[in-house]
């Protein structure tokens, strides 16, 4: 059985984080660079998802709870390493006392954040020519496990 681990990761000094969404956003869903990389990074909470120590995925957690920047490698997709990642971060910030969480959803990943009892709460909006849909999750409503 692979051994995956999703750990805590400083931004500074990571730098699988970085080429993990320059792989996802940047090369594969051109996202232009200037709309990637921003200041929140500095100040967000950072996981890193590894299988067999390779580093596959990443998503970040801001201190006002939006979640963001999910991301997994090609190779990672489809084999449910994203809902562990997600359960992490989930998990993490209910440690952390969040009440609520929020991202803003591809509509392709609709489905996928539904599962974890994330619900929509906005109408499609285009964000770097991508259409989205704000999405939030609370605790008291919503068990992740």
């Amino acid at each position: 059985m692979n051994e995956v681990d999703i750990r805590v990761a400083e931004w500074r000094s990571t730098n699988a984080l970085r080429d993990i969404r320059q792989t996802v956003f940047i090369d594969e869903q051109h996202v232009p660079p200037e709309l990637e990389w921003d200041a929140e990074d500095a100040r967000a909470t950072h996981f890193l998802l590894t299988v067999e120590h390779a580093p596959v995925g990443t998503a970040r957690l801001l201190p006002d709870g939006h979640i963001g920047r999910v991301a997994l490698l090609s190779q990672a997709r489809s084999k449910g390493l994203g809902q562990q990642l997600m359960r992490a971060v989930m998990a993490y910030a209910r440690q952390q006392g969040m009440a609520r969480l929020q991202l803003s959803a591809q509509t392709h990943a609709l489905g996928f954040y539904s599962q974890l009892g994330f619900v929509t709460c906005s109408n499609v909006y285009p964000e770097a020519g991508i259409p989205h849909q704000d999405m939030s999750w609370e605790p008291a409503t919503s068990d992740p496990s």
